[in-house]
């Protein structure tokens, strides 16, 4: 619901904060006063036009603000647009405004952030019908139509169960034409993954192959020196010269001096071991070397391949990964792909198949869909043209028409057609009225402005007020051109309306203006040579001084009326 709502600097409001309650609000006031300019702050506010010459006369600018509880049925809705955009501050409440400025320039804010204009929008069209002379009406929008008679028609099983085959249907529709589409480049992508898969299956790669022949290539190089290293190793460690001996020879000495240490001192046994082992692992190591110097060779052919293996590794690794691994993993994939072509035929008539038992069902599903719409799209015109004649309109006729357009790609319906469908259904719907006789049926779109078009919108409200979801509605001119009594009756069906809703609605007819579980007042007052507009909310005698002066001159017989107005009203919604 709106919560409060201030307006400064904006045509002759100079500077305005009302608190609404739930239920219906009524403003009332002589003509001029500016309260059809407090319905053009708000639909300026939720993102209608904004203009310079708006701005209040030597101000430099107008700002509009709300804040809005929003309630459990759209919450959901609401929050996740906030959440998306990073604008969720707290889940109940919620704070729109607008600012003007004179150099033409204006911003839009959500939470407190400036914000897109279509987003502005995108949130208010959540919260707020006007109705009256803006189009700011969510009923005329014809997309919101079949959720408003699905609602009406408590059709919401049905349609997730639509739902469900229709996202399946898709899938395989999806998968079709991939594969339909692969299909057309089959030959040239089919050659493309065998040559991809021979260079790699060709090849012969193992895993840790590089590393080896980096080392072996390392080795082939440095053969001399290599060679002239390890020959001077075992020349120290066990060859020696005739100058020197050897290590090995000079550590059998040490092992010799132990020995004998040991047959005089056995406690010294454990240095002979060690000596021992020593020696042991001095011979070891000079065999490992002599070896390898075996093996050192420098070899020119095998340094020419080694490069050449590690060229090929190279080029693969450029064109299909960054390791061996990844090259193995891509030649696997492409065996898939190379695969799926092969069997796409196959698979095309397997889901081509599917798709004929998909779309079998989703029909079944599509036609009980539309003829519950149907079977709720006659009790509602039934429903709305009683509503319609309560209120002094009664040649005026409804319609919720409901077409299908044939599509050879379509469901399959009883009757053997063929229909276009979407994630709804096979159903296109529009409200249409026809609000004289013999003037047809029209979009709501496109009939009368003023105090018909809010009657008409009244009565489809009242019908619809459970299923509407829009919180906030706002009537202004609706009582245009009628009479006390049905001013009366269009009051008890606003009260009973705000019942489901938060309503806001202008009126000049006292008899409406009684039914308001909120009264406003709007005067406009000259104050130091400028015009301004002051609301003031009205109790008591405030209240029933206004309703008399409605009625006409402020005497005995206007105010007993007016008494007689609030009994009855009391009485009435009591009942």
């Amino acid at each position: 619901m709106l919560c409060d709502l201030k307006i400064e600097n904006f045509a002759i409001i100079e500077d305005l904060e009302l608190t609404f309650n739930p239920g219906l609000t009524t403003f009332t006031g002589e003509t001029g006063a500016g309260k059809s300019i407090i319905i053009d702050a708000v639909e300026t506010l939720l993102g209608g036009r904004a203009e310079s010459t708006m701005i209040r006369s030597g101000a430099e600018r107008a700002h509009l603000e709300a804040s809005f509880q929003i309630p459990p049925q759209i919450k959901d809705q609401i929050n996740a647009i906030l959440e998306s955009e990073e604008l969720l501050d707290d889940p109940n409440y919620l704070i729109l405004s607008r600012e003007i400025r004179t150099n033409g320039r204006n911003l839009a804010r959500i939470n407190g952030h400036i914000v897109s204009l279509g987003l502005l929008r995108q949130i208010s069209n959540h919260l707020v019908d006007i109705h009256g002379q803006s189009e700011h009406l969510s009923l005329l929008d014809i997309r919101h139509h079949q959720a408003l008679l699905d609602t009406y028609a408590g059709v919401e099983n049905l349609r997730s169960a639509y739902s469900i085959i229709y996202k399946q249907l898709a899938s395989v529709r999806r998968n079709l034409e991939e594969l339909r589409r692969s299909e057309s480049e089959s030959a040239r992508m089919a050659d493309l993954l065998k040559y991809q898969i021979n260079e790699i299956e060709s090849s012969r790669l193992k895993t840790g192959e590089e590393e080896d022949l980096l080392a072996e290539r390392t080795r082939l190089v440095n053969a001399e020196g290599l060679a002239s290293l390890t020959q001077r190793l075992l020349f120290a460690l066990d060859e020696g010269t005739p100058e020197s001996q050897s290590t090995i020879d000079l550590f059998g000495e040490v092992l010799e001096a132990a020995n004998d240490l040991m047959k005089i001192d056995p406690s010294l046994s454990n240095v002979s071991g060690v000596v021992q082992d020593i020696s042991e692992r001095l011979n070891e190591l000079a065999g490992e070397i002599r070896a390898y110097a075996e093996g050192i060779e420098y070899n020119p052919t095998r340094l020419d391949q080694v490069e050449e293996r590690i060229n090929l590794i190279h080029n693969l690794k450029r064109k299909y990964g960054n390791s061996i691994s990844e090259i193995n993993a891509f030649a696997q994939n492409a065996r898939s792909q190379l695969e799926n072509i092969i069997h796409a035929e196959e698979k095309i008539e397997a889901l081509e198949v599917q798709q004929n038992e998909f779309l079998s069902k989703l029909g079944e599903h599509a036609w009980e869909l539309s003829q519950q719409r149907r079977q709720a799209a006659d009790q509602l015109r039934s429903e709305l043209e009683n509503e319609l004649v309560e209120l002094q309109m009664s040649g005026a006729q409804f319609q919720a028409k409901i077409i299908h357009k044939p599509d050879p790609q379509g469901v399959p319906i009883p009757d053997g057609r063929r229909i276009s469908f979407d994630p709804t259904g096979i159903d296109q719907i529009e409200f249409l009225i026809a609000p004289n006789p013999g003037e047809g049926f029209k979009p709501l779109v496109q009939i009368a402005s003023g105090g018909e078009t809010s009657r008409l919108m009244l009565a489809t409200k009242n019908v619809l007020a459970r299923a509407d979801q829009v919180p906030i509605l706002v009537f202004d001119e609706i009582d245009q051109g009628i009479g006390g009594r049905v001013g009366a009756l269009i009051g008890q069906k606003l009260w009973r309306l705000a019942r489901f809703h938060q309503v806001l609605c202008i009126t000049h007819l006292p008899q409406l203006a009684v039914y308001g579980d909120q009264h406003f007042q709007v005067k406009k007052q000259v104050q130091a040579g400028r015009t301004i507009t002051q609301v003031e909310e009205l109790h008591g005698d405030a209240r029933l001084y206004e309703l008399a002066q409605m009625l006409g001159d402020i005497s005995d017989g206007t105010l007993q009326s007016a008494r007689e107005m609030l009994i009855t009203t009391g009485e009435t919604t009591k009942s």
